[in-house]
């Protein structure tokens, strides 16, 4: 009898241990390094959870996410890279721009890397968009090369404004294509533009200062992380001219500004999850294609146009994928 007690105790053991074992055993950790701050990521933060759950994992439940901010400094990233790749997580998320994807890319050649970035393979990430090679992957997202559009959707709705402004972060690696597409899209048609630079908040307000001195009526900010983090004194300064503006995505309009044109940030953050968990669950980087966004957001605010004494003409209204009335 005894015997038997002892069997049947040790079977009952054995059935319960591996779950024991399974229960002890750590959460992976994704690493998420970003150039902008947490408080202007929260739509886009919420797209890439979605994307991991895609792939059934819930940060807290069964996988656990570190968060590193650079807060518009790129000068933050290496070190933030550093930090994450020196805890061993699994997958190095980076996001806001090629600076972020360069500075992981840099710090670590074989963490698994999902990045969202600007031109990829020019800026040396990956072999190709279809074969990425390497331990980098990930999203495509076209912000430097739409600046050309933004200013003629600027256009269409001021055709009598004498100059334009133009923000750009001199530090940003695609300021330069920026300035020289705005400046050759505006000779074409005849348009006067003249540029401000900032990638420090005093600097900010010695452009706010020169753009008010050159007598701008109409203003395009560049797709930039440093300005996505400065967004609301941004829009705030723009509201105080009086300023028709145009800026790279919806949260400017959502907060206040009058315009704004380009890829869908939610989608690019979504996919990035998406990968995330795929490499989490075995994939390889190499095995992922880059993927490109190709979904562009036309997003136009009617009470900031009632404020500026602006119209939109039924053309503009018809091409907008939202409308906030």
């Amino acid at each position: 009898m005894r015997r038997r007690n002892f069997i049947a105790g040790l079977a009952s053991t054995t059935a319960v241990w591996p779950h024991a074992v399974r229960a002890q055993q750590p959460m992976p950790v994704i690493g998420f390094m970003s150039a902008r701050s947490p408080e202007d990521s929260v739509v886009v933060l919420a797209a890439f959870g979605r994307g991991l759950g895609e792939g059934s994992l819930i940060e807290g439940k069964n996988v656990e996410i570190q968060f590193r901010w650079a807060r518009g400094d790129f000068n933050r990233l290496p070190a933030l890279a550093a930090e994450l790749v020196n805890q061993r997580v699994a997958v190095l998320v980076a996001v806001g721009g090629e600076t972020s994807a360069l500075a992981a890319k840099a710090a670590t050649s074989t963490i698994p890397i999902v990045f969202a970035s600007t031109d990829p393979v020019k800026a040396g990430l990956v072999a190709s968009l279809n074969r990425p090679g390497g331990n980098a992957t990930g999203v495509y997202i076209l912000t430097t090369e739409v600046e050309a559009k933004r200013l003629s959707l600027l256009r269409d709705l001021v055709p009598g404004a004498a100059v334009f402004g133009g923000l750009v972060n001199p530090t940003y690696p695609g300021a330069v294509r920026q300035a020289q597409e705005l400046a050759e899209a505006a000779r074409k048609v005849g348009q006067s533009i003249v540029f401000a630079s900032a990638n420090t908040d005093a600097e900010l307000d010695a452009a706010f200062a020169t753009l008010t001195q050159q007598r701008v009526v109409a203003m395009l900010v560049t797709g930039d992380p440093f300005f996505d983090t400065r967004r609301d004194r941004i829009v705030a300064f723009v509201a105080q001219q009086k300023l028709p503006a145009i800026y790279q995505f919806r949260e400017y309009v959502v907060a206040g500004g009058l315009m704004s044109y380009g890829p869908s940030f939610s989608e690019a953050y979504h996919q990035v999850g998406i990968y995330a968990a795929r490499i989490l669950n075995g994939a390889k980087p190499a095995d992922l294609p880059v993927v490109q966004s190709d979904k562009f957001e036309f997003v136009i605010n009617l009470k900031v146009a009632k404020k500026l004494g602006v119209t939109f003409s039924g053309n503009l209204l018809s091409l907008a994928d939202e409308v906030i009335e």
